[in-house]
């Protein structure tokens, strides 16, 4: 991860990993939403299963849609 400075991103992530944090903070704010600001501990599965869905779409999207 050291790269990750000598390019300029000051968080130390590349942009993949920052694309991929995006990617996830949106998704568990939507779960959030639905779930009235809070994930019971039975909703862990579908909130992961979420999560790697929207993780996956990203990691399959055109490079060129991705900025």
């Amino acid at each position: 991860m050291p790269d990750a400075y000598v390019v300029g991103q000051p968080d130390g992530l590349s942009p993949l990993q920052v694309e991929l944090r995006d990617a996830i903070a949106r998704e568990l704010h939507a779960q959030l939403a639905l779930r009235s600001e809070r994930i019971e501990l039975s909703d862990v599965p579908e909130v992961a299963y979420q999560v790697t869905l929207r993780v996956s779409d990203t990691l399959h999207r055109p490079l060129s849609a991705r900025h």
